[in-house]
C-alpha cells in the first residue's frame, strides 16, 4: 500500500531518486533554467520551492538544511545571496514549466523548467521583445569580441 507515500516514483530506487533530484536542484539553481522531462520537471518544482525557502529564511539552521539538499556550496551561497531575495515578497510558486513538445529519441515529454524573474527575462522585458536565438548569439559575440 502507498498511504502517505507522497512523490513520484519515476522509475528508479529511492536512493537514485534522491541523488536525480540532487542533481537537477543544484543544476537548476546555478543556470536557473534546464530541460528535462515533464514527469521529473513536475517533481522537481516541488523540492526546489522548499529549497528557496530556506533560502528566504537565511539562518544559519536554514543554510546548513540547504547544504544537506543541494551538493555544490557556491550555488548555496547564491541562493541565499541573490535568489532568495530576489522571492521575498513571493509567497511561493518559484518556477514555471514550459512544455516542449516530444523528444526525438524516445518521444518522451520535455519541458523547461526556469526560476521565475530570471535575470534574461527581465532585460527582455525591458526592450519589449524577447530575443531569437539568432539575436542572442550575435550579442554573446560581440561581447567576446569587445
Amino acid at each position: 500500500m502507498r498511504h502517505l507515500k507522497s512523490g513520484r516514483q519515476l522509475s528508479r530506487n529511492s536512493a537514485h531518486r534522491w541523488a536525480l533530484m540532487r542533481n537537477l536542484i543544484t543544476a537548476l539553481l546555478r543556470e536557473e533554467k534546464i530541460r528535462t522531462t515533464d514527469p521529473k520537471a513536475k517533481e522537481l518544482r516541488r523540492w526546489v520551492d522548499r529549497v528557496i525557502t530556506l533560502g528566504k529564511r537565511g539562518s544559519l539552521h536554514a543554510r546548513r538544511q540547504a547544504l544537506g539538499i543541494v551538493q555544490d556550496k557556491a550555488v548555496v551561497r547564491k541562493l541565499f545571496d541573490t535568489i532568495a531575495p530576489r522571492f521575498k515578497d513571493r509567497p511561493g510558486g518559484y518556477t514555471r514549466i514550459i512544455k516542449l513538445g516530444v523528444r526525438r529519441g524516445d518521444a518522451a515529454q520535455m519541458s523547461l523548467i526556469e526560476l521565475v524573474g530570471a535575470a534574461g527575462e527581465k532585460e527582455a522585458r525591458k526592450t519589449g521583445e524577447k530575443q531569437g536565438r539568432r539575436a542572442r548569439r550575435r550579442q554573446r559575440q560581440q561581447e567576446a569580441a569587445a
